[in-house]
């Protein structure tokens, strides 16, 4: 955390940060990673990121924690009343950046069991707002 009290807290879990960060993210940043979203493409390593940390979640017996951060994201962003930069966002930039928010989400819960390579594809998006999510490579 910096002197002005931002950044993770010491008991602070990465899917809490993400929940935190998600709430103050400005149009611009959600804009960033709907472009980020667009430029993975269909790449078929996204998709195998993607079934290997649903795969995980689901090994691990994390399931309903996956079902409920899932409800709690979309009430941030579309459901009842989303968050004001959210909603400014809301159509095809706000449904691309909540979809790399969904994914990042299920990376990070995945991530005990996830490989470093996928754990970064899934995250890649939602990284260009949040660059605290990269994770670091395994040498570092």
């Amino acid at each position: 955390m910096d002197i002005d009290g931002y950044g993770d807290r010491p008991d602070q879990s990465d899917l809490d940060h993400l929940l935190e960060d998600c709430r103050s993210l400005s149009p611009a940043g959600i804009e960033r990673i709907a472009s980020a979203w667009d430029r993975r493409g269909s790449d078929p390593i996204f998709v195998e990121a993607e079934r290997a940390a649903l795969h995980a979640v689901e090994s691990s017996e994390h399931g309903e924690l996956w079902d409920s951060t899932r409800n709690q994201l979309l009430g941030l962003t579309e459901r009842g009343t989303p968050l004001v930069s959210w909603g400014a966002e809301h159509g095809e930039i706000g449904h691309k950046a909540e979809d790399a928010l969904l994914t990042a989400a299920l990376a990070l819960l995945a991530r005990p069991k996830l490989n470093h390579h996928h754990a970064k594809v899934l995250l890649h998006p939602m990284a260009q707002a949040l660059p605290w999510l990269l994770p670091p490579t395994p040498s570092e």
